[in-house]
């Protein structure tokens, strides 16, 4: 639980009191490799925090799966399309790696808002970094040629490139494998 204690002191200072609160709040879960923890059709009912291992973030589109985002150890992971109003999920979170996650609940997380000093800020801000995210992801799908995407990958996740297999990071950057080889054989040629 250190590591969850000291990513939510990133966003705000917590007493002896605020971390005894949020070790009653949050729940240690393993799972195995490719097992989910959310499921399309599924309501999120949870927001996680890995302590160790991966996940990606998928949906299935006329048979094809799509990856949309990789979360890794320190980082907190959710749909929250589905977790703030409670509605069915389009989007599939499964472990890449056997992992180690810790789960509150919406009841929880708002017992967190309320009896954690600075709880309320805390979700402002960790909610403003996610949003901030998505925006820069859609805007590069929209804007960026797929190399730069590619890029851009490894520069926000480069200690995980070699942890996920290509053919997930060829769907995260929006091209088939074989495309990304080449890109991955251009940029080889150029350094």
């Amino acid at each position: 639980m250190d590591r969850l204690l000291k990513t939510i002191q990133h966003y705000i200072p917590l007493s002896s009191a605020d971390e005894a609160i949020i070790a009653t709040l949050f729940r240690q879960q393993k799972l195995s490799k490719g097992e989910h923890l959310l499921q399309a059709g599924q309501v999120c009912k949870n927001v996680f925090f890995m302590e160790k291992g991966l996940v990606r973030y998928y949906a299935n589109i006329e048979g094809e799966e799509k990856t949309s985002y990789f979360n890794k150890e320190g980082e907190f992971v959710c749909d929250y399309v589905s977790f703030l109003p409670q509605q069915p999920s389009r989007t599939n979170i499964q472990a890449l790696e056997d992992s180690t996650v810790y789960s509150i609940s919406q009841t929880n997380m708002d017992v967190f808002y309320q009896q954690v000093e600075q709880g309320e800020r805390f979700g402002r801000l960790a909610i403003s970094d996610v949003f901030v995210s998505a925006i820069h992801q859609i805007n590069s799908l929209y804007t960026d040629m797929p190399e730069l995407r590619y890029q851009t990958f490894l520069a926000k996740f480069p200690e995980i490139a070699q942890r996920i297999p290509q053919y997930y990071i060829a769907s995260y950057v929006g091209i088939k494998p074989q495309s990304l080889s080449r890109i991955r054989k251009r940029m080889a040629q150029t350094h």
